[in-house]
């Protein structure tokens, strides 16, 4: 196994998160090559770790906690770090340690550039980003936020802890329409495509939505709400990890257009 940096000749992987043969990262569009466009001079760093074949099984992608979903100064945040597990495509990589070697890459990337420390978001359950798997490579718990928990491992005694950020006004209901708002940040295919059904769902009800998009790559947009992804239907959140079927988003402004009308 080696771990590499991103090449000109690696994106078309990167984009899809090494799942080229699924259909539901064709479904999400091009706003993590957006994004990514954006994001590569400000500081992102994105590595895989290959296989004997020099095959890519897993990768890890991290930026400057500034151009992140929490609050901090002088830290980079792990957006994700992912082994390909699904028999599809490549294959299953996982139990091989490529996740460990992933990490150690990233701190000793971040320690070399002069980051403080380096944070992460984890999950409470043993799913996707587990926050148990984090704790175990000697991060610690800072903050909490429902089932979600914000690590970190600071690499200087003078590091500032970091914080989720927290939402500071929600979109309103629509008045006369049901307001849908989308809000994309790009990062994440998963996201997008929870955007994409609802933005697709939302057309089947020409006359009765209030369509309301807002791009938080921008950092002030993502600051000014407090919110980097989501999407809303009349002011409520709705889960779209992971990302629900086209079907239910259906359903559920389906839902709200019978209750207003």
């Amino acid at each position: 196994m080696k771990i590499t940096d991103l090449t000109p000749g690696d994106e078309g992987q990167y984009f899809c998160c090494l799942e080229e043969w699924s259909d539901e990262m064709k479904e999400a569009g091009d706003s993590k090559q957006k994004w990514y466009e954006y994001m590569k001079n400000k500081g992102l760093r994105v590595k895989f770790a290959l296989d004997e074949n020099n095959v890519a099984g897993g990768m890890i992608q991290y930026i400057p906690i500034e151009h992140s979903m929490f609050e901090g100064r002088d830290l980079y945040v792990v957006l994700c770090i992912w082994v390909h597990g699904h028999k599809q495509g490549r294959g299953d990589y996982r139990k091989r340690g490529m996740g460990t070697a992933l990490i150690k890459a990233a701190e000793e990337d971040c320690r070399q550039m002069g980051a403080k420390g380096l944070v992460s978001w984890g999950i409470a359950y043993p799913v996707f980003m587990q926050a148990s798997w984090f704790r175990r490579k000697g991060y610690k718990v800072v903050d909490k936020s429902s089932f979600m928990r914000l690590l970190w491992k600071p690499f200087d005694e003078n590091a500032v802890e970091p914080r989720f950020m927290k939402p500071k006004k929600l979109p309103e209901k629509g008045s006369g329409n049901v307001n849908l708002a989308l809000f994309r940040n790009g990062w994440c295919p998963a996201q997008n495509l929870a955007c994409e059904r609802a933005k697709r769902a939302s057309a089947e009800f020409p006359g009765k939505i209030s369509l309301q998009e807002f791009d938080t790559k921008d950092r002030e947009i993502g600051k000014e709400w407090g919110i980097l992804e989501g999407v809303y239907v009349e002011g409520k959140k709705i889960r779209t990890g992971p990302p629900p079927s086209y079907a239910k988003i259906r359903r559920k402004i389906a839902s709200r257009i019978r209750k207003m009308h």
